[in-house]
């Protein structure tokens, strides 16, 4: 395969560095109503480089606002619209993990097993070992295994789209990056396996499992995964840009199937608000397993404080406590999503990726701002 250029690939990664820095430093919160700061902070978003941001935040009453700022549309200058649809990324991983969890609840599958009792023969060669690698650091990123995003090129994948064995082949391609549970490295790899895992166990598709275990019993009627093929975006929506040297290119239309279930889903600040809040509250996972799912290691960013649990990371606020959630960037679109437990809800999500200079740090702090201004 054709190694990529930098720039060129399709990010479906989570956005994990970007979340963790609403830890830098706290946003500088002016007097004023919480509608004004993260108002604020996504001017600041817009005159870093980003076309357009929207910020939406449910409070503990289940009230729900949002602002935006900027355009969704850099050709007509129309705004970035209410409600907006847009392409999640690795949000989709928190979604995948519950559903294993579900699984573990039922007993039809063990965290700490390894994962070629399930799918035998699947992870092996150049070193990759499925006998020693558990669904539990599939689920937590100490797997190992080589993130096969890293090859994948914008040119040749983008209307093409993938099964989840061809994705998997990328990664086991290469010999792993650590032995299993030596250490923690982000690895979309890790969740297009867990996602075979659903299909293995349940005979049905991961859209199906999603679909039926989480958005339907919440009320999420704007959140599915894509199947391949499905290349465009339901409206309302923005169009989504990557940066080019000619300037913004519309990456809005392209196949999710490259992503799956590492970060293939599609849904709305709202839903995603409704999501984490009933995860984070206990009510979408037995006690056990969220327990399960919030056993955190130190995520080595650089930030001090930053945990990743079963799918889901726990991240220090600038006004105290933390929040649970998850981040992802993918080609055009990159948002950041979690949950106060019993406390507020709050997405942030610009139409641009990659991001300007600045922008990934103004993203964590506009989500930081959209949790603690008062």
């Amino acid at each position: 395969m054709r190694k990529s250029l930098p720039g060129k690939k399709i990010i479906a990664v989570g956005s994990l560095v970007a979340l963790l820095a609403a830890t830098t430093a706290a946003p500088a919160l002016a007097a004023g109503k919480p509608h004004d700061e993260v108002d604020k902070a996504l001017k600041t978003l817009v005159q870093d480089g980003v076309p357009g941001a929207q910020a939406t935040v449910t409070n503990p009453s289940g009230r729900t606002w949002s602002e935006r700022e900027g355009v969704g549309n850099v050709k007509t200058k129309a705004p970035f619209p209410h409600g907006s649809k847009f392409r999640a990324a690795s949000v989709t991983k928190t979604f995948v993990a519950v559903v294993v969890l579900q699984l573990v609840a039922e007993g039809k599958v063990r965290l700490d097993t390894p994962i070629d009792r399930y799918l035998p023969g699947l992870v092996r060669g150049n070193g990759n070992d499925g006998t020693k690698i558990t669904v539990r650091q599939l689920l937590q990123h100490t797997s190992g295994l080589y993130n096969y995003v890293r090859d994948l090129d914008i040119d040749e994948w983008r209307h093409r789209g993938a099964e989840p064995e061809e994705l998997v082949a990328i990664g086991l391609a290469h010999p792993p990056d650590f032995e299993p549970g030596a250490k923690w490295a982000y690895s979309n790899t890790n969740y297009v396996i867990a996602g075979m895992l659903i299909e293995k166990l349940t005979s049905r598709s991961v859209a199906t499992e999603i679909r039926n275990r989480i958005a339907r019993p919440l009320g999420l009627r704007d959140t599915y995964l894509p199947q391949r093929g499905d290349e465009s975006l339901p409206s309302p929506h923005p169009r989504g840009y990557a940066p080019h040297e000619t300037g913004l290119v519309d990456f809005t239309d392209l196949d999710p199937s490259a992503a799956g279930a590492s970060g293939g889903l599609v849904s709305t600040g709202e839903d995603l608000n409704r999501f984490f809040g009933t995860l984070i509250d206990g009510r979408l996972l037995p006690r056990p397993q969220l327990a399960e799912m919030q056993r955190t290691v130190p995520a080595p960013v650089g930030l001090p404080g930053a945990e990743y649990g079963l799918g889901i990371a726990s991240v220090p606020l600038s006004c105290g406590g933390e929040f649970w959630g998850h981040g992802g960037n993918i080609r055009g679109f990159a948002n950041l999503s979690g949950a106060v437990p019993h406390g507020r809800r709050v997405n942030v999500v610009v139409n641009q990726d990659p991001l300007p200079d600045k922008a990934s740090d103004d993203l964590a702090k506009a989500l930081d701002t959209g949790f603690c201004a008062r």
